[in-house]
């Protein structure tokens, strides 16, 4: 009894490999055991915790979900989910070392904040961007020397004005009615200080750029996270009472925070303070005396997802916005079922 329940909700780390990793909740799997998907059930066991919460990180827990569904919410959020990004730039001129097509590139780079909610796609043909589908920047930037530099300074910051072109200087260009359709719109870079290309004396950049919506799976600087990943809960569970030199050995072969050490009756006795702070090492399998009064494992239906955002939605929104595109795939699947003609 206790084995399956370890096999079905555990997938144990060993020395030399893991065990339990295939999904096995399907009916029959396990004599005695009902795991026919359920609606209630699932009800009842499926939540999600919120850990942390900054501002644009976000980590939080589901249980009671397998992993081909953990999967898709991290895949939709780093391919799916859609943001507006610099498509097209028109060099008007650029005399920058910085050849056309590399500060193009860099451009698309660039997170802009645009809430991509308020535009429609582009339509494949379409060369002109309309106020629906397309934000329009501009990037015109001359370097000049400065007069009033000492003589005999070196510092460019000094011997020149506007020598380091930064996200900063590109500047929102309305087009047709979008002062009306967003009056206190602030669309802009994410961030102001990235830097774009370095100029000298003479040169400059004039650039306008089009940024329309898109996904991950069309280019990578669609994507709205800049990591979105999630691991299974640890779960360390010590065989027999660990005391003195070996709780110590012990708490050094866990991340700090993992092991914690209470002296009771003058003894110092190890015991597991928050097996989630854990990397799993594996560390504690290179000590003979250890390794075999450890049991190193993760819960298979908990996950611990982090996603960072890049800063154009806050994380929760994105979390959000998957789960509404997978719900929508779910719902186009069901769909095509119905529209296809029964034999």
């Amino acid at each position: 009894q206790r084995g399956a329940d370890e096999m079905r909700d555990r997938v144990v780390l060993g020395e030399f490999g893991v065990r339990n990793v295939h999904t096995t909740d399907f009916p029959g799997n396990y004599p005695g055991y009902e795991d026919a998907w359920d609606q209630r059930r699932f009800e009842e066991t499926f939540r999600v915790d919120v850990i942390r919460e900054e501002e644009d990180t976000l980590e939080f827990d589901m249980v009671g979900i397998d992993a081909a569904i953990a999967n898709a919410f991290r895949r939709i959020l780093l391919a799916e989910v859609p943001t507006m990004a610099v498509e097209k730039v028109f060099v008007y001129n650029n005399t920058s070392i910085v050849q056309d097509e590399i500060l193009a590139h860099r451009l698309g780079l660039i997170p802009i904040r645009a809430d991509p909610r308020l535009f429609e796609y582009r339509n494949q043909g379409d060369q002109e961007g309309t106020e629906i589908d397309t934000l329009q920047f501009q990037l015109k930037i001359k370097c000049k020397r400065n007069p009033q530099a000492a003589k005999e300074s070196s510092d460019p910051d000094e011997l020149y004005f506007n020598h380091k072109v930064y996200s900063k200087h590109m500047t929102w260009v309305p087009l047709g009615n979008q002062t009306d359709l967003f009056p206190d719109a602030d669309f802009r870079p994410v961030h102001d200080d990235i830097l774009i290309a370095l100029l000298r004396p003479g040169q400059e950049i004039d650039v306008l750029m089009h940024c329309v919506k898109g996904i991950g799976k069309d280019h990578a600087k669609f994507s709205p996270v800049a990591t979105a990943s999630y691991r299974l809960l640890p779960d360390i569970t010590l065989l027999q009472p660990i005391e003195d030199e070996a709780a110590e050995t012990l708490q050094k072969c866990f991340s700090p925070g993992v092991i914690e050490i209470q002296n009771i009756n003058g003894k110092k006795v190890a015991r597991v303070a928050n097996a989630r702070l854990d990397t799993f090492s594996r560390e504690v399998f290179r000590h003979e005396g250890l390794k075999n009064l450890v049991r190193l494992a993760r819960v298979r239906n908990h996950y611990i997802f982090s996603v960072e955002s890049t800063g154009i939605l806050p994380p929760d929104v994105l979390v959000s916005e998957a789960i509404k595109i997978l719900m929508g795939k779910c719902q186009r699947f069901l769909n095509e079922l119905d529209s296809v003609p029964m034999e």
